[in-house]
């Protein structure tokens, strides 16, 4: 591998994380969950799209051995707005232009494992490219995805929520 002046190693698969995100979701809790926080941003590369997800402020595990582990996934809706039942429902269902079952929506992506109320995610997919998924929104879920209950994974409620935007 060659090292590369930012830091990071050039291997076969071209991470650009060395440079600027082209798209980034700011993300932030419902009023049931205000202290979540963090990005996810969006590197386009000729292999498919990097996921990189940095969130603080999860809820953390009442016990050991049963850390928490949350839905993740890019919804279709284009704001992160909704009502007393629903606070972002208009995120509204997972990204699916392919009208795939779940778990093969382009939307649904690996789940964040809770540590002490920060996730860490990093993933290359090509469901997606980021021209596909500027202004859509990425929601956090209080529950895992089981990627078998349709359609979207028993995953419970929506309890953070970022559109995703241009990187300029």
């Amino acid at each position: 591998m060659n090292r590369l002046s930012c830091g990071c190693y050039k291997i076969r698969l071209p991470l650009n994380l060395c440079g600027d995100p082209q798209a980034i979701a700011d993300i932030t809790g419902s009023a049931d969950y205000p202290d979540i926080s963090g990005t996810v941003q969006l590197y386009q590369t000729n292999e498919g799209v990097i996921v990189l997800a940095e969130i603080r402020g999860l809820p953390k595990a009442e016990q050991p051995c049963h850390e928490r582990i949350f839905g993740f996934h890019i919804h279709s809706g284009m704001n992160c707005s909704g009502n007393m039942e629903d606070p972002f429902a208009d995120a509204m269902a997972h990204y699916n232009p392919n009208d795939c079952q779940h778990p093969y929506h382009a939307g649904d992506l690996p789940p964040l494992f809770g540590n002490e109320g920060f996730a860490l995610s990093l993933f290359l997919t090509n469901r997606f490219s980021i021209n596909e998924v500027i202004g859509k929104t990425i929601i956090i879920h209080d529950h895992p995805d089981d990627f078998t209950t349709q359609p979207s994974g028993n995953s419970g409620q929506k309890i953070a929520c970022g559109v995703i935007q241009r990187k300029h």
